[in-house]
């Protein structure tokens, strides 16, 4: 599979030697969903800015397909780059109708043929209906249907999707994004999503990265993220979790309140290091048996799960995930133990 979007080694800076982002570099492959996650103000829209053509890189070079967009010495007009634009606020013109707003972009085609193929569009974010309305006349969800459809229109070499679902109810915002998903599946377009919503960057993309304060720290599929995390920001950015106090032991192995864990992989910590191990809320397991115990802190109703905030005898708290029908009280003590598949410490600190 070949690399179709390249970020090489990419910096930003404002002339005031602000430095906004440094030393990025990853790929989108053919037909491939990338997602930049990280929370507000780490750069990631200037990301999408650098490779659209509105900004140029103070270093580094862009590429598409191995064709050189950007470095510091030259940069491709945005409107030549054949990329597709999906913003967070739709960015409709609210004085045509929905048709109009899909044909925007095709107006290097003749009538019949920009007709045809705005129709295709149509139909296929399920607007055939609306196509007559304006903006204002349909719902949230339908006018990010039609910046989506009119973004792909043109039939982009890339997309770009900037927090492209924020201003939608949660409901919503899950639905449509599995439906953005199959729709560029469909299409083999190549995306690049932006968002500061971890579950909405595991339903859609193919790979993550997790920025933070300008810099990636790791690119990677969910389940990496989510079960061997490169650092602590990843650690703590990426799903729930606590970090438990241990000790290695001579024997390769890690020394926890909850027992005896394997070492693992990778980490390079040393026997009698102090380390701190991450504990998920699936790793922590309701055992009626068992002769631990841990005091119910906290419980939030999830459905078919109940997440509990549990206390531990040394007063160190975990998390435990646990079907709803285990429904324990405030203040109940109840039996846990410790099943873990993926041990990851840090140096404790």
């Amino acid at each position: 599979m070949s690399h179709y979007l390249e970020i090489n080694d990419v910096s930003f800076a404002y002339p005031d030697g602000t430095r906004v982002c440094e030393n990025l570099s990853f790929t989108v492959d053919d037909g491939e969903i990338g997602c930049l996650l990280g929370p507000s103000g780490c750069g990631k829209t200037t990301v999408l800015r650098l490779i659209a053509g509105f900004e140029r890189p103070s270093f580094g070079e862009i590429r598409i397909r191995q064709k050189l967009l950007a470095d510091t010495r030259m940069t491709t007009p945005p409107e030549k780059r054949r990329i597709g634009l999906v913003f967070q606020d739709y960015a409709l013109f609210p004085h045509l109708t929905v048709a109009k707003n899909v044909s925007f972009g095709l107006r290097h085609l003749s009538a019949a043929a920009a007709a045809a193929q705005t129709r295709e569009m149509l139909e296929m974010v399920r607007l055939t209906n609306e196509a007559q309305k304006y903006p204002h006349e349909i719902s949230g969800g339908q006018r990010q249907r039609v910046a989506l459809a009119r973004a792909l229109a043109p039939k982009p070499d890339l997309l770009l999707l900037d927090e492209p679902f924020s201003n939608l109810d949660v409901e919503l915002r899950e639905k449509l994004g599995l439906e953005v998903r199959a729709l560029l599946r469909h299409l083999s377009t190549p995306a690049l999503l932006v968002t500061h919503d971890q579950h909405e960057a595991f339903s859609i993309a193919d790979k993550i990265g997790v920025m933070n304060e300008g810099k990636i720290l790791q690119w990677d599929s969910a389940y990496n993220l989510y079960h061997r995390p490169a650092s602590r920001f990843v650690a703590d950015f990426v799903g729930q979790g606590v970090l438990m106090r241990g000790t290695v032991v001579s024997d390769d192995r890690i020394d926890t309140e909850l027992g005896l864990l394997p070492h693992c992989p990778g980490c390079d910590l040393a026997a009698g290091e102090s380390v701190e191990v991450l504990l998920r809320p699936d790793d922590i397991l309701h055992d009626d048996e068992s002769t631990s115990q841990a005091e119910v802190l906290h419980k939030a109703f999830r459905g078919a799960d109940i997440l509990y905030t549990l206390k531990l005898p040394s007063g160190s708290k975990v998390l435990s995930l646990v079907p709803s029908h285990h429904n324990h009280e405030i203040g109940q003590k109840i039996g846990i133990k410790l099943e873990i598949d993926h041990v990851v410490a840090f140096p404790a600190v």
